[in-house]
């Protein structure tokens, strides 16, 4: 936190991209530096989430995989996907059938990836959230693709600046 907290402007911004992929959230969470503690930084960060425009989710989305998907390369951000989805590992092959399927279904209903909370979850319990969610209207998937990215925000920012 010491270092992020005087960090020169466009250093900082680099640091939480790889948490969150919108350049506007992590340029207003930079803006409001100095945070207390990991808790406050991340309770700033979705107060930001609350107001991030379309566009800026969008961005967010970019940095995110499809489930069931590893993430290429070797960056901080493909580190945290891998992690955030291994117990993917471990779904049956119906299971990760499913999800494959769910993953190009929503896609094709919504024209973006269907984005979830994957740390805590089972592939069994994201299938069952992916099944309920393709029934969403468009601004309630909105919303829980906000929700979602928000929690997988908070989690990135509290494990990274918690070292």
């Amino acid at each position: 936190m010491e270092w992020f907290a005087t960090a020169p402007v466009d250093d900082a911004i680099s640091a939480l991209l790889p948490l969150c992929a919108s350049t506007e959230w992590a340029t207003a969470l930079v803006e409001r530096r100095p945070y207390a503690d990991a808790v406050a930084l991340a309770d700033a960060s979705d107060e930001v989430f609350a107001g991030l425009a379309e566009t800026d989710l969008d961005a967010a989305l970019s940095g995110h995989p499809r489930i069931g998907e590893r993430m290429r390369g070797e960056g901080a951000a493909a580190q945290l996907s891998r992690s955030e989805q291994s117990a993917m590992q471990s779904a049956d092959e119906q299971v990760a059938a499913q999800i494959l399927q769910g993953n190009q279904d929503y896609e094709q209903r919504f024209d973006r990836v269907f984005l979830i909370r994957a740390a805590g979850r089972t592939p069994r319990e994201i299938l069952v959230e992916l099944q309920r969610r393709i029934d969403n209207d468009d601004a309630t998937e909105r919303a829980e693709v906000r929700e979602q990215l928000r929690q997988i925000t908070r989690l990135r920012l509290e494990g990274h600046f918690q070292r």
